[in-house]
């Protein structure tokens, strides 16, 4: 397949791929998706089929606001509005009651889908001359780390999907947080661009799903994107380094070889001159940290390290999303240092 790389000029031509049926590389303020018709059962299987994901791992449907919640889903808390309201577009995704219209390729056969309106003006656009809800997963190939530019996304779906629109490199960084608004308390089932905090603020309790902070077992059943397999995992093991900033870069620096890499703070760089390093950002920039992480995980598959060494954020803000995907890249492989 020849994979045609689009502009702003071209989103007639992205919006036409999607209805008919083809698969689009579509940028966002978080990472980019591998978007797809979300009403067609066969466009949705060619994202899976591209990706290589495991069909039991349901999909987001991207809306461009808010009126359109009603037609893809049932029983739609106030709190819904509450919070696309205040936070779309945005990084935050919805899990409500699906509509028979949404088809279980989508939704992995559950009775509700994740439900985002994405604060990318290209894509809003794309969404809205299509006419359809666009299913999109993150747009890397199964497990690696998710792309935040285009280059990135080219770099594994070249070849593979119709067309990618590059709208420049995304501003978060990280996916979007998902909670749970079908049972009482809500639930946080990723963390992500929207703080965990700022949810509170607008909702009270929110509970904190056990899948962060330790995998699903056999027969558990992900209700969201990310819950269930190793993801952002680059092709060296990973291990994260959590606990004081200033004791985890001790740590790192007593355990390192010729190829082992690391992914620190930028304070602690100049402990690691022999390793290939590549830097977060600075211990107290958790904006910059969520930027970066991915293009740290993603960056080492181009060397020969062996091992991979991360220093972890406190998990506070959005450090709680950072954390949460070093650890998802680890398999859960962490070391407690200083506590």
């Amino acid at each position: 397949m020849n994979t045609k790389l689009l502009t702003e000029k071209d989103m007639d031509t992205a919006a036409a791929i999607l209805r008919n049926g083809g698969l689009v590389g579509i940028p966002t303020e978080t990472v980019y998706g591998l978007g797809a018709n979300g009403l067609d059962s066969g466009a949705v299987g060619r994202i899976f089929a591209a990706k290589g994901r495991p069909q039991d791992n349901p999909l987001i449907l991207h809306i461009p606001e808010a009126a359109w919640l009603e037609r893809y889903c049932r029983d739609v808390p106030k709190e819904a509005y509450t919070l696309a309201e205040r936070f779309w577009p945005g990084p935050l995704t919805m899990i409500l009651h699906r509509r028979e219209i949404v088809p279980d390729a989508v939704t992995a056969g559950l009775d509700t889908v994740g439900m985002r309106c994405p604060a990318h003006s290209l894509t809003l656009e794309v969404i809205r001359r299509a006419g359809v809800p666009v299913a999109a997963p993150s747009g890397n190939t199964s497990g690696r780390p998710s792309p935040t530019c285009a280059a990135h996304m080219w770099e594994d779906m070249a070849g593979k999907i119709d067309a990618i629109l590059d709208g420049g490199p995304c501003g978060v960084g990280v996916e979007s947080t998902i909670i749970d608004l079908t049972c009482s308390p809500p639930r946080l089932l990723r963390p992500g661009g929207l703080p965990l905090e700022a949810l509170q603020e607008v909702l009270g309790e929110v509970a904190v799903d056990a899948a962060l902070l330790r995998p699903l077992g056999e027969g558990e059943r992900p209700k969201a994107p990310g819950m269930k397999y190793r993801h952002y995992a680059p092709k060296a093991p990973v291990t994260v380094v959590a606990g004081p900033a200033e004791a985890a870069a001790q740590y790192i620096a007593a355990h390192l070889s010729e190829k082992t890499g690391v992914i620190c703070f930028a304070e602690y760089a100049a402990l690691f001159s022999g390793c290939t390093v590549h830097v977060m950002g600075a211990s107290g920039d958790l904006a910059e940290q969520a930027r970066h992480v991915f293009d740290a995980l993603r960056a080492f598959d181009g060397t020969d390290v062996s091992e991979i060494y991360a220093q972890c954020p406190a998990e506070t803000g959005l450090g709680l999303a950072v954390a949460n995907r070093l650890k998802k890249a680890a398999g859960f492989h962490v070391v407690e240092v200083g506590r």
